[in-house]
C-alpha cells in the first residue's frame, strides 16, 4: 500500500517536472486532420499537374509555370487548413489539461521547428527558379523531419519518432525522384494520421 503510494507520488512530480520543462498538450487530431488535408491536397494535385502525365520519371516530366503556381497554391492552402486544425485541436486540448497555449514552452517549440522549416522553405523556392522540381518532394520531407527532431527536445518523444520516419521518407524519394508526389503523400498524409491516432489512443488528447 506504502509503495503504491510511492510510485503515485512519483508519478506526480514526473508529470509536474514535464509541464514545466515540456509543451504536453499536443493533439492526437491535429495529426490526424493534417493527414487528411495532405492526402486529399496530393489527390488534387495529381489531378490537376500529373494526370496528363505518362512516364513518371524524372527526366520526362515537364511541368509548366501555371503547374508549378497550381501546386504552390494548393500547398498554402493545405498548410493554412493544417495549422488551423492545429491550433484549434491543441487549444482544445490544452483547455481540457488547464494549460495555456501560448507560453514560453510554445515559444521553444516554435521557434525550433521554424529555423529548418524556413531554411527548407528558402532552398526549394531557390530549386523552383532552376526548375529543379524532382528535388522538391524530398527537401520538403527531410527539412520537415529535421525541424520535428530538432523540436522534440521540448515536447512529447512520439514527435522524434515521427521526425526521423520523414527524413528516412525523404531520403528515399531523393532516390526514387518520379515519385515524389507518392512520398509526399506518405509523408505528410499517412505517417501524419497514424501518429494522430497513435497519440489519440496513448494520450487520450
Amino acid at each position: 500500500m506504502e509503495q503504491q503510494k510511492y510510485i503515485e507520488d512519483l508519478k506526480d512530480i514526473r508529470d509536474i517536472m514535464n509541464r514545466s520543462s515540456k509543451f504536453i498538450s499536443l493533439s492526437g487530431m491535429s495529426g490526424i486532420s493534417a493527414g487528411v488535408f495532405a492526402l486529399i491536397a496530393a489527390f488534387v494535385a495529381y489531378k490537376s499537374v500529373y494526370v496528363e502525365q505518362v512516364d513518371l520519371d524524372y527526366n520526362t516530366i515537364l511541368i509548366s509555370s501555371d503547374s508549378i503556381m497550381k501546386l504552390m497554391v494548393i500547398g498554402a492552402v493545405t498548410l493554412l487548413c493544417s495549422i488551423a486544425a492545429g491550433v484549434l485541436f491543441t487549444k482544445r486540448t490544452a483547455q481540457k489539461k488547464k494549460q495555456k497555449l501560448w507560453d514560453y514552452q510554445t515559444k521553444r517549440i516554435l521557434i525550433n521547428l521554424a529555423i529548418p522549416i524556413l531554411t527548407g522553405g528558402i532552398l526549394c523556392v531557390i530549386l523552383l527558379s532552376h526548375g529543379l522540381i524532382g528535388l522538391i518532394a524530398p527537401l520538403t520531407l527531410i527539412f520537415y523531419g529535421l525541424s520535428l527532431v530538432n523540436a522534440s527536445k521540448y515536447t512529447l518523444g512520439e514527435v522524434r519518432s515521427l521526425g526521423l520516419a520523414e527524413i528516412v521518407l525523404g531520403l528515399l524519394a531523393a532516390y526514387f525522384v518520379g515519385f515524389g508526389l507518392l512520398f509526399w503523400a506518405i509523408g505528410f498524409g499517412v505517417l501524419h494520421i497514424v501518429y494522430g491516432v497513435v497519440m489519440q489512443l496513448k494520450y487520450r488528447s
